[in-house]
């Protein structure tokens, strides 16, 4: 994935700009045309663009309004033209910022970290569940144990996110099989009893001695974080 996507006409600041943010850290593509940034975007994916107003063709503010049809990456808009009306017109568009050429790469700096830890960091915090010792990753389907990556079949995975996601709760048996296997399903319930004792051998200490699994005789099982 490219961080950023650089849409600016001015061959030499275009350099100078992708130059500074790959220093910094970020994989930049840059373009010079509105034309060129919506055929980019159309086979990768970018975190954020930096967007031009005065653009050869198709000006910042209609790549604005063609990259909002599509999908909702920060846009930081690069104008000289600063005056009220024409800020307001972006913002309307869909921008998220602007930065006043010529440009203060420091200022620049600052925005694009401010954007990209307002979008992306507070994002994967809320994709990220982690649960003492375990952790687990719904974005990336994946679960940590002590920082190791766990191997889950995927209907372990999604047992065990419905526990974690309920932690002190106790769950139903017929709950826990309906939202896992379905109503309709042809699993029969014994299906679940042996998915818990999979899920125990792979993160309980003692499995026959589980603390975060726990049976409660009769009704189901419920979740609890050590």
């Amino acid at each position: 994935m490219t961080d950023i996507l650089l849409v600016e006409d001015h061959a030499e600041l275009n350099t100078l700009m992708c130059a500074f943010l790959r220093k910094a850290g970020y994989q930049v593509q840059g373009v010079c045309s509105g034309e060129e940034a919506l055929v980019f975007l159309e086979k990768e994916q970018v975190k954020l663009v930096i967007l031009d107003v005065m653009l050869p063709g198709m000006d910042g503010f209609a790549t604005c309004a063609a990259i909002r049809e599509e999908n909702s990456i920060p846009i930081l808009f690069l104008s000289a033209r600063v005056d009220k009306e024409d800020k307001m017109n972006g913002f309307l568009l869909g921008a998220d910022d602007y930065v006043e050429k010529p440009v203060d790469m420091d200022i620049l700096q600052a925005k694009v970290t401010a954007l990209m830890r307002r979008n992306y960091d507070l994002k994967q915090k809320n994709t990220v569940i982690h649960s003492g010792a375990l952790s687990i990753d719904k974005e990336a389907k994946k679960v940590f144990l002590d920082n190791r990556e766990l191997s889950l079949t995927v209907k372990e995975y999604e047992l065990l996110l419905l526990l974690v996601e309920h932690p002190g709760k106790t769950l139903h048996k017929d709950f826990l099989f309906q939202q896992i296997w379905g109503i309709d399903s042809f699993s029969e319930n014994q299906t679940l009893t042996v998915h818990i004792k999979m899920l125990r051998d792979k993160i309980e200490e003692e499995p026959k001695k589980p603390r975060r699994i726990q049976t409660v005789w009769g009704v189901g099982y419920r979740y609890e974080e050590v």
